[in-house]
């Protein structure tokens, strides 16, 4: 399969130019060198425009470059030219949405697939398949969900962790999904992210239990059992995010005021916050689980398609980072 990288864009049903070569894919002097691929995504305005022709073309195309090329569910609209070129593409197909997801998962965790992207079934219906042990996609790592988000009003890219999967985090849970976050982070660029450990108040209270785990998470990272970030915690929303509020209650922090992530106490809390950036602040969001075999997509049916596109992209760079770890160093 070619690996991947951030989508490319057409509209109107027509590829663009295809740039690669067959030298693309030939070993360096020092080794072999992997070659990197694209991700092509058809846009048309229109139902009939020939999205599905023009893809099965740039198929056979490939297939002839001697690309491992799987189809999954192709509707030909009857027409006789769109069915023609199935011919000769391997097509994976499944009798329901629960079949699907099984299939999905068994093709990732053979190595076939390097990425899963939720479309039309339930997203519980994809969990219930990737999150078995002995059958779906789970590591040691707790499985969790980032929000990666454009605030317009905030002068960062502004991470949101765990607003869709984890409903009520434990200390040992909160790890991993920081763990898994800052992880995410540096695919994306940032060599160390500042994270912000939320709760209703910067100082911590005995009765109130997530500032006691910010206290702990903190305390985590300075032994080593978290890595590859800045942690502060509790934190205030105001003061993860705001410089002024920070200095106004005092509050010295590499991380206050400029946070990179903002890991949530809870799911509901996480999930009001990245809603009200988008329907509010008119932030553009994308979506990835983290702590799979492979990264997920689970997209929301509310999403539209630039949110769709952006969680591709992020899909795209967390799989060739995977790629690029699993070759043999040269």
């Amino acid at each position: 399969m070619d690996t991947v990288q951030p989508p490319r864009v057409t509209s109107g049903g027509e590829p663009p130019p295809d740039t690669s070569s067959e030298s693309d894919a030939q070993p360096a002097s020092t080794g072999p060198k992997p070659k990197r691929g694209e991700l092509r995504i058809y846009l048309g305005a229109a139902p009939g425009v020939g999205k599905t022709f023009a893809m099965l073309g740039e198929a056979h195309r490939r297939i002839e470059r001697g690309t491992d090329l799987v189809a999954a569910v192709v509707e030909t609209h009857g027409r006789k030219k769109t069915a023609e070129l199935l011919e000769g593409v391997e097509i994976v197909d499944a009798p329901h949405s629960h079949a699907a997801a099984d299939r999905a998962v068994a093709l990732a965790r053979s190595g076939e697939v390097e990425a899963l992207m939720k479309g039309s079934l339930h997203t519980d219906e994809l969990m219930e398949a990737v999150v078995p042990m002995a059958t779906g996609l789970r590591t040691e790592r707790r499985i969790s969900h980032v929000f990666v988000m454009d605030v317009p009003a905030y002068p960062r890219t502004l991470m949101i962790t765990d607003a869709a999967i984890n409903i009520a985090p434990d200390l040992a849970a909160k790890a991993d999904i920081c763990q898994n976050a800052i992880n995410l982070a540096h695919v994306l660029g940032i060599a160390n992210p500042k994270v912000a450990i939320l709760s209703a108040a910067e100082l911590v209270n005995p009765k109130i239990e997530s500032t006691l785990h910010a206290a702990a998470l903190c305390k985590m990272a300075d032994r080593g059992q978290i890595t590859g970030g800045t942690l502060d915690g509790p934190l205030a929303f105001d003061n993860a995010v705001s410089l002024e509020a920070a200095r106004t209650k005092g509050i010295v922090s590499e991380v206050a005021g400029q946070a990179d992530i903002l890991l949530v106490p809870d799911l509901e809390s996480g999930n009001m916050i990245a809603k009200q950036l988008t329907y509010l602040a008119g932030a553009d969001s994308a979506g990835i689980v983290l702590g799979t075999r492979v990264p997920i997509v689970l997209t929301s049916r509310a999403d539209n398609v630039r949110t769709r596109l952006a969680s591709t992209a992020v899909m795209a760079l967390v799989a060739h980072d995977r790629r690029a770890k699993l070759l043999p160093r040269t």
